[in-house]
């Protein structure tokens, strides 16, 4: 029997819970599964199952590949365990910014998806790897972890706060950094 790592056992996990909810159920799945707002379906559980729905193939396809590409080094550098605390833990504190914005703004819709954990995986990333070359796609142009990672919260923050890009939770993201900088801080020099 094949031992699969954490990153390939997230991800398997994503792909399960997106072709069940593909297959007739979404509805339901959404209802119970998805983050909503405080007040609106909302349910304790949905702090974490949120994670594993995505809107369609395409969110589930960049969420899935951020999970692989950050997250092998990391795995491989703090072992499964400190790896699966670190991207549980940027999961709850993305749900946690959700819901605060979400009841600051008076939001009614729900929320899907991986990204506040690959968020907090990248902030790790950039912490762990700061000089190491991150590829952007469009345009193709490299740039060092560290200055990828400030980049993108800075644009992360711009969004939220100007409302551009919606039906995308941008706070949700910075929130699943805040997460991951907490629990590194809190254990650094013990996860290295």
């Amino acid at each position: 029997m094949r031992n699969y790592s954490m990153v390939q056992t997230l991800i398997i996990a994503n792909v399960v819970a997106f072709f069940l909810t593909s297959a007739g159920t979404s509805d339901l799945a959404f209802r119970l599964g998805a983050l909503w707002p405080l007040g609106f379906n909302f349910m304790p559980w949905q702090v974490v199952t949120y994670a594993f729905l995505h809107a369609n193939v395409m969110h589930l396809i960049f969420n899935m590949f951020g999970l692989w590409m950050f997250g092998r080094e990391l795995e491989a550098l703090l072992g499964g365990r400190r790896f699966m605390q670190l991207y549980f833990a940027s999961v709850l504190s993305a749900a946690a910014m959700q819901l605060l914005v979400d009841s600051m703004t008076g939001g009614v819709f729900p929320t899907v998806g991986a990204s506040g954990g690959i968020f907090g995986l990248l902030l790790a990333y950039g912490l762990f790897f700061p000089n190491r070359l991150v590829m952007l796609l469009i345009p193709p142009l490299p740039m060092p972890a560290r200055v990828f990672v400030v980049l993108y919260a800075g644009l992360e923050l711009f969004l939220g706060v100007t409302g551009t890009e919606a039906g995308v939770a941008h706070f949700a993201h910075l929130g699943g950094m805040i997460g991951a900088y907490l629990v590194l801080r809190r254990r650094r020099g013990r996860w290295r």
